[in-house]
């Protein structure tokens, strides 16, 4: 252990209400300062990006794990994520075609058994009868020119991801046609005891050296 940093266990009393027991420091603590504990509650970007890596945990791909949610007066209408289309089978279980043919990241899309995370929402909202036109597209990654193209005539209005992707075609024909594109940056993970600031990193805790005002 070093300097102002304590290593944490997670305990829950609800299961909608994580509590965080701090080891010493929790000890220490008086019941009525451990029921002044605030965390930060996140913003709705944070909302529906955190939405899309669960999303991306259902995903097939060998080589990257994307999701995809498409937003709309704080509503989810759609989600996807990369894979292979429906009855057909997965490439987890057949391998992956693009590694097999040596094809970089980013290049020649249509070799590929998989539909982007992006392509998946889209179509899951039209299957459904969705209208989804002035919507927000979230993503983990930045969209590919595929992507990109399907989203310009959807009438999607904006983009929120959180990592690049090397495409640089997709980047240019998103700002030719005015959808507004934006990278998402997460903030650090906060909560004050009795008038300290701490941040959460991982499974430590770091205390501010200052009380919070």
């Amino acid at each position: 252990m070093m300097g102002n940093e304590i290593p944490i266990r997670i305990r829950t009393q609800s299961p909608n209400v994580p509590v965080f027991q701090y080891s010493s420091l929790w000890l220490t603590l008086k019941e009525k300062e451990k029921n002044k504990i605030h965390f930060r509650r996140p913003s709705w970007e944070e909302y529906f990006m955190d939405i899309t890596h669960l999303v991306a945990k259902r995903s097939t791909c060998l080589r990257r794990q994307v999701g995809a949610v498409l937003v709309k007066d704080k509503k989810i209408l759609a989600t996807g994520y990369n894979g292979a289309p429906s009855r057909l089978e997965h490439c987890l279980e057949v391998g992956c075609l693009r590694k097999r043919q040596s094809i970089p990241s980013g290049e020649r899309h249509e070799l590929c058994r998989g539909l982007h995370g992006e392509q998946n929402a889209i179509i899951q909202a039209a299957y459904h009868g969705v209208e989804i036109r002035g919507a927000t597209l979230y993503c983990t990654n930045h969209p590919c020119i595929i992507c990109s193209k399907m989203i310009i005539n959807a009438g999607i209005e904006r983009v929120v991801y959180e990592d690049g992707y090397a495409d640089a075609l997709a980047k240019e024909m998103l700002k030719e046609s005015g959808i507004l594109i934006e990278k998402f940056s997460r903030r650090k993970k906060e909560f004050n005891i009795s008038g300290y600031k701490f941040q959460l990193k991982g499974q430590r805790i770091k205390k501010s050296l200052k009380r919070s005002t």
